[in-house]
């Protein structure tokens, strides 16, 4: 009952198609290296809530896919969250809110959190420039990796991950424009722990969006579809609907950024503004 891949592409598609409305509506421009840092970035945030499910630390065993995503390191992070959203949970619940055995969506799986990972990355990287985006763009790779390759990445193991992770990242930031500012990294990890959020509000399980706002006098109340029409994490609905789905909108955003669909499409002076964007010092 994984949803990795799902909450991957989900990220991807919403910054392609965010970055699409955008272009058209309000004549905001990326190069193709902001389009591409951003869509990764968001692919790997839409993941990072899950970070709360922890598995055997000392075995190397289960967890989430982003507890897993740097072996042993990542499932101790994993843990430490888990038990600190546990015990967050224990401290606030009230007297209507269920009984939990762990703290696998809790707080991290509010708006709150997203709010909070969001800005508190925008200004990690405002304030400290280079070596945080690599960090940021590091952790966000190496997630979307694993989420969007999850067979090959277990096959291969956290060190291929590792690998890929360090040296995508510093590729990109290199492709990055200097003018452009850092608070990117803020605004894709928002935007990636809100969908991912999203996501898990059409499951059966639900998340608890709207915490601290009371809802039937309870703080932690799951919001989500009705349960004869929400999906099950992993299930059929969610594998040969939702997640093809999600890969068509990818698709079709990323063909939709290329100069040359750009510019059958709108001309030549809307090819040239967005070939300019890119190449400007």
């Amino acid at each position: 009952m994984v949803m990795g891949p799902t909450h991957a592409m989900s990220g991807a598609a919403l910054w392609l198609a965010g970055s699409a409305v955008a272009d058209i509506a309000f004549g905001i421009d990326q190069s193709s290296a902001e389009l591409v840092v951003g869509t990764i970035a968001v692919s790997g945030a839409a993941l990072y809530p899950d970070i709360d499910c922890a598995g055997k630390v000392t075995e190397n065993k289960g967890g989430s896919t982003v507890a897993r995503s740097f072996g042993v390191a990542s499932l101790l992070v994993a843990e430490c969250v888990e038990r600190l959203c546990y015990w967050f949970y224990l401290l606030t619940k009230t007297k209507k809110d269920k009984k939990r055995s762990n703290g696998h969506r809790t707080f991290t799986h509010t708006a709150v959190h997203a709010g909070l990972m969001g800005a508190g990355t925008g200004l990690l990287a405002a304030q400290f420039g280079k070596p945080a985006v690599i960090a940021i763009l590091f952790v966000l790779t190496g997630l979307a990796v694993r989420g969007l390759l999850p067979s090959a990445v277990n096959k291969k193991g956290w060190l291929i991950t590792t690998g890929a992770a360090l040296a995508a990242s510093y590729g990109m930031y290199r492709l990055l424009p200097e003018e452009r500012s850092y608070w990117l990294m803020g605004l894709a990890m928002g935007i990636g722990c809100f969908i991912h959020i999203l996501g898990d509000m059409i499951t059966k399980m639900g998340s608890p969006l709207l915490f601290p706002v009371p809802i039937k006098k309870r703080l932690w109340q799951d919001v989500g579809l009705p349960r004869d029409i929400a999906l099950r994490a992993g299930g059929k609905g969610e594998n040969r609907i939702l997640l093809p789905i999600l890969t068509g909108v990818v698709v079709l955003g990323m063909f939709y950024n290329l100069p040359e669909v750009q510019e059958l499409l709108f001309g030549n002076a809307v090819a040239e503004t967005a070939g300019d964007s890119g190449t400007s010092p």
